[in-house]
Formats: structure tokens, sequence, C-alpha cells
């Protein structure tokens, strides 16, 4: 039987003159991607029967728009004829020009019909519904309209992209049919690979995002959700889970499904001949021992796994931190990241840039009252009170998910320093980024936020705090309220006072929200970068009625 696609194709890594497009296949074969008049092949690689490649493309000419097609074994399979939807397209980057980058993070994948786009009620979602408008599927309905100058440049998913503990009908249905629901894990949460590989399925399969995916190129980051809540909170609930019996499977499926349908797109044509796992896997007839060796020391040794990676866009850089599976969990020496990709971060600040991009899915900066309260659980936890008290602490933190840079206080401080030390021109020849922004998710509500320090004098670039979550999952009211209640100065205070009486030493950075709260709504947003100026948007999708969806602002803000 001829082999045919079964996901894709993504249009993920592209530069000045190169791309690189992704796909997964039903068989074996050769696959090819046509463009700019030439054909550009890769042989798939096989992992527990499922069947991928990744497509390097080279030549193209800076600045310049491909349309391009698909191929498997020389047949022809996308676009399908009598497509709807534009021509797919390839657009390289322009050095020192314009750039538009979108992005956004947190996105359920259900369908996109009644009853699941109802408004999310105020206690629990009903039955079916309550998930609202997607963010991806109204941005490339809108793009569809749009001639192609107008689309974003680029894409970043700042992670959940997928739910591995809340998952959709399909993989939900998909469960069923092969393990018993009522043993561990249930059916509302993947066991291993074949089962995570049903969720990105059902997440990336429908033709509307799928067109986007295709057309846009992507950068993605995982964060908890991609493999289960709170994942690498504590030392302690590592402990926890490693004692589950499915554990083990679960993890290495998770690390291994990652690898293929994310981490790999994130690479450049150089970092992916330089990669020795790439190679090994393309080389073998079937990669799934090798993937599973690499999956399972990728979770227990830190030190030779390196998930955070960069990309150059002209003058500016993006710096995608991972702040998820390189956590050092030692509970007297807490860290976002070990020492050797901290310095592989610092070393890639070090240039002349427009505008530096920090992407970590976690936010650096929450609400002043959140902020507090995780620095004050994060030394109750370390023992400051106390053996029970440290318990206690350890109830708290998981429950109310208090994990974010806050509650690594070294880290926090070493990434403050380092914000300081950019904006200050220390690691620049010419001159510092006009600015210097993080970018993160994950917290289901979104913000801006000015970044200032103390004793600033000669500090030259503009800092803020984007958060832009979610894509697509509403908070209930409950949620929206607690979290609201830490941007007033009650929350402020209750936080501050905690922190003192634990001996937490305050830290030197500052910031504010720019406009009067924060936003709960499924949103997405956008970063229009012209030279050294720089402007944000925020667009949140239309209430639920009978047509289209589509997005409107909620926010516009010049950031320089």
């Amino acid at each position: 039987m001829a082999p045919n696609l079964i996901l894709g194709p993504l249009l993920r890594h592209v530069g000045a003159s190169d791309a690189t497009v992704w796909v997964e296949t039903s068989a074996s074969c050769e696959v090819e991607v046509l463009a700019d008049g030439s054909t550009h092949r890769s042989h798939t690689f096989s992992v527990e029967g499922h069947h991928y490649a990744l497509v390097v493309i080279t030549g193209l000419e800076p600045g310049s728009s491909y349309e391009y097609g698909v191929s498997l074994d020389g047949q022809g399979v996308w676009p399908e004829p009598g497509s709807p939807f534009p021509p797919p397209v390839i657009r390289t980057i322009v050095p020192d020009d314009e750039l538009t980058l979108t992005f956004g993070s947190c996105r359920v994948s259900v369908p996109h019909e009644l009853p699941y786009t109802k408004k999310r009620g105020k206690f629990a979602r009903g039955v079916g519904g309550g998930y609202e408008r997607d963010t991806l599927y109204a941005l490339s309905l809108r793009m569809q309209r749009q001639p192609r100058e107008e689309w974003p440049d680029a894409l970043m998913l700042l992670g959940d992209q997928i739910y591995a503990d809340e998952v959709c009908e399909g993989t939900r249905d998909f469960i069923r049919s092969r393990r018993d629901p009522n043993k561990p894990p249930g059916d509302e949460e993947v066991a291993d690979f074949e089962e995570y590989t049903h969720l990105y399925l059902d997440s990336w399969k429908d033709p509307v995002v799928g067109w986007l995916l295709s057309t846009v190129p992507s950068a993605m980051i995982f964060d908890d959700h991609d493999v289960h809540d709170d994942w690498n909170t504590s030392e302690t609930w590592v402990r926890q889970m490693r004692s589950k019996s499915w554990w083990e499977e679960r993890i290495v499926g998770a690390f291994m499904s990652y690898w293929i349908y994310q981490h790999l797109g994130n690479l450049s044509p150089q970092e992916l001949y330089e990669d020795e796992l790439f190679g090994r896997v393309r080389e073998a007839s079937d990669a799934t021992r090798i993937l599973r060796e690499f999956a399972y020391k990728a979770d227990r040794e830190i030190a030779g796994t390196r998930w955070s990676f960069y990309r150059d866009f002209g003058k500016v850089r993006l710096i995608m931190m991972d702040s998820r599976a390189g956590r050092v969990l030692d509970v007297e020496h807490r860290s976002m990241l070990d020492d050797e990709e901290w310095a592989w971060i610092e070393d890639r600040t070090k240039g002349d840039f427009d505008h530096l991009l920090l992407g970590t899915s976690l936010p650096f900066l929450l609400a002043h009252g959140m902020h507090h309260l995780e620095a004050w659980n994060e030394a109750v936890c370390r023992g400051v009170w106390g053996r029970l008290a440290a318990k206690a602490g350890e109830f708290i933190r998981q429950l109310l998910d208090l994990e974010h840079w806050a509650a690594f206080q070294d880290s926090f401080s070493r990434l403050a320093r380092l914000l300081r030390s950019i904006s200050a021109g220390e690691r620049s020849d010419e001159r510092p980024p006009a600015s210097i922004l993080l970018l993160s998710g994950d917290v289901h509500h979104g913000y801006l936020a000015e970044v200032a320090f103390k004793g600033g004098a000669g500090l030259e670039s503009s800092v803020y705090q984007v958060v832009s979550s979610p894509l697509r999952n509403p908070l209930g009211l409950p949620e929206r309220l607690a979290l609201r209640t830490g941007w007033t100065g009650t929350g402020r205070l209750v936080g501050k006072t905690l922190a003192r009486l634990a001996g937490v030493a305050e830290q030197d950075v500052r910031w504010r929200l720019v406009h009067e709260e924060p936003w709960f709504d499924n949103h997405i947003s956008t970063l229009a970068l012209r030279g050294r100026e720089a402007t944000l948007k925020v667009e949140k999708t239309t209430p639920e009625d009978a047509g289209e969806p589509r997005l409107y602002t909620i926010l516009e803000h010049r950031l320089v």
C-alpha cells in the first residue's frame, strides 16, 4: 500500500536561506519537499512502528517566498487537489529587516464546534463545553483572508501544546481500546509513547490549524502538562511519582515524543547536522531502543541534555530557556537550570541585537502577592521554620503550584543580574538591545509588566515581562479571583510579610502592570519589531455565537 501523510507537514525552522519541514507518514518512505524549483529529500526514521522525517531545505534566497508541496516515494500527497486553503509557502527571513512574532501557550485539543466552544462556566465546565474559541483556529481563518505580507513571520508556542493529564475524547477512546481504564493512570491520562502520539494527532490534525502550522514556522518548548501537572515541582514530587508503577513508561514516552514532535524542529540545519542522537536515529532501521535509552537518561540525569535553544531573526535573537526538564531539585541547591545550561544561556546573550527575547514557559515575574508567597514557601520547605513546617510547606507547594521562578530564588537573582548586565551594555560591543522581553505562558492569564531595577542609572534597554496564556483553556471564577488578588495591594502586603518572616531577602528588581488588570480570556499575542522599535498587540477570541471565530484587540502598547 502506498504511504500517506498521518500528520503534517509542519514548517519548523526557517532562516535566511534554509528551512525544515516535519512530517509523520503511514509507512517507511522517501519524503520529498518540492520548493524553489528543486526537490529536497529525506528518508523516514522509525520509532515504535511510527515513521517520521525532517526534511532540510537549503539554498533559498533571503526575504523570498516559495510555495511548496510534499511527495512520498515520488507521489504527490500534499496539498491535496482542490484544497480550500491558500498555497503553503516558505518565507525566508530578511536579515536586519522587520519581524512579526506571534506567541502563546496552554491549548486544550477539543473540536471547534458546539458545545465545546461554549463560554466557561463560573465554577466548572459543562458537559463537553466551556473551552470557548480557539485562538490558533481564529488566527488561521484570518490569515487565509490576508495577503502574505500581513502574516506573522514565526509562531512561538510556550508550553502545554498537549495535555497528557487532561486528554481529549479521541485519545480517551483510544486508551479505552487498548487498556483497562479502571487501572492507573486511568483514561484521563496517557500511559506511554503510543498514547502520546495520539495526543499530538488530536492537537494538530484539524485542517484549519494544520494549514497554519504548515505555513508559519514554529518554535516550541514543553511545560508541565506536556508531561504531567506540576512536573518537577520538587524533589519530593519526583520521588512520589517514581514510586508509581506506571510512571516510568509515562516519562519515557513523554521525552521520546517531545524529542520527535517538538524538539527536532527547533534546531537549525547546522545543529541537526551536528546532533549525534539525530544521526544515530536516522541511521537505525528501528530507533526505538536508541530513543528509549535516551529518554530514560534524560529524566534521570540533567547533565548532558539541553532542551534550551535559540533562533536569530536578523538582529533579533530569541533564546528559549527550558524551565522544566533541566531543574536542579536538591533542597539545599534548587535551580531552574544546571550550571552548564546557565553558562550556555549567558553566552548566547552576548552580541549586538536590536531586541533580545528570552522565552521561558514559566513567568519570571508574577503578581507581587504570588511572587512573595512562592519565595516564602521555598524558604519554609528548606527548613527555616523547622521540619514539621517544611512538610506542610511541601504540601502547600504542590497544592497551589508554587514552583515558578520566584520559588527558585537563587535562579531568580541570577536571571535578574543577567538582565541588568545586558541592559547596561556589558554583553554587547556597540550598544545594548533596545528591548529585553521576557515571553512566558503557563498561568492561564495574560499581562504586560514593565521592569525596573534599584539604582538603575546607566541601564539603556526597555525590559518587559509579557505573559500570554491561554490559547484555549480558560479558568473558572474561583481561580480568576485568586489570581486577581495577587495583583492587589493586600495580596502584595500579605505575601511580602510572610517572605520577610521567613528571612527572604528583598530583590533589586521591580515591576508594574502597564494596564489595569490581567486578562483571562483565550488570547494570543504578537510582537511587531521594526528596527529598534517594538509594539505588543494582544487579541482575544470573540464570545460564543453562531458565526466564524474572530480576534479583536484588547491591548496595543508601544514598548520602545
